[in-house]
């Protein structure tokens, strides 16, 4: 690697709000892990955030592998030269781990990449928590060949909703009109109840802008996962002494 400043790196997109979700995620992290050793600015992460709109393609992964793919590629070919290492802020488009990995070791210089698979599976083999509820997306919750989480299911049993169609209407209509759209929180609510897991995996980076408390319902927020993670590994390489 370079001399430059330990970085860490964003890729956005899909959707960009989750981009900034991460950061803002990132930050929060920051301060909370470093106490009273954070006095402002000085302190915070050194971060590059790439936001690619094609990246948007993920939410109908099975169609549109080829075109979703050149938009990662071209993603992680700008993000990997300029960072120490680097997420995607978006847990379908994490199923490309292993040809992202693939390319990192043709490019020189080039930071590492962190899957949100790895992530969420240490955190729940950590938590010792062997059976939980998956929200996400279409292509995650099918849990099938396209679907990133499909690797963790030797380890952890996942209950996902009988009906996928309005959780993933749901995350569309996030990214359509925002967050802040009336009725979206209480939609996310009725699917929740609907699980009997009662520790529950908010498996796409929409689910937490709208997400409130659920009686009898415990979120993991994969993205805060990893947002810990990265806030962890950069103090640890910046040697902060806390």
């Amino acid at each position: 690697m370079t001399n430059r400043p330990f970085t860490i790196g964003i890729i956005a997109g899909s959707g960009p709000e989750a981009g900034i979700d991460l950061w803002s995620k990132v930050l929060i992290s920051n301060q909370k892990i470093m106490g009273d050793a954070f006095h402002g600015d000085l302190e915070a992460p050194r971060v590059v955030i790439v936001s690619e709109p094609q990246l948007g393609l993920s939410m109908a992964l099975r169609a549109n592998e080829t075109e979703t793919w050149e938009a990662v590629e071209r993603s992680v070919r700008q993000i990997a030269p300029q960072v120490d290492f680097f997420v995607i802020a978006c847990n379908t488009l994490n199923w490309f781990a292993p040809r992202i990995d693939a390319l990192l070791s043709t490019l020189p210089d080039a930071g590492e990449f962190l899957s949100f698979q790895s992530v969420l599976r240490e955190v729940l083999l950590q938590a010792g928590q062997s059976s939980v509820g998956l929200l996400a997306a279409g292509p995650v919750a099918a849990l099938d060949d396209y679907s990133v989480y499909t690797t963790l299911c030797s380890d952890i049993e996942f209950e996902t909703p009988k009906q996928a169609e309005p959780l993933h209407f749901l995350i569309e209509d996030v990214k359509r009109f925002g967050q802040n759209h009336n009725g979206l929180a209480q939609r996310f609510e009725d699917i929740a109840q609907n699980l009997t897991a009662s520790v529950v995996v908010l498996a796409c980076t929409e689910l937490p802008l709208i997400a409130a408390d659920v009686a009898g319902k415990t979120f993991i927020d994969v993205t805060e996962c990893v947002a810990e993670t990265l806030v962890t590994r950069a103090i640890t390489a910046r040697k902060i002494d806390l």
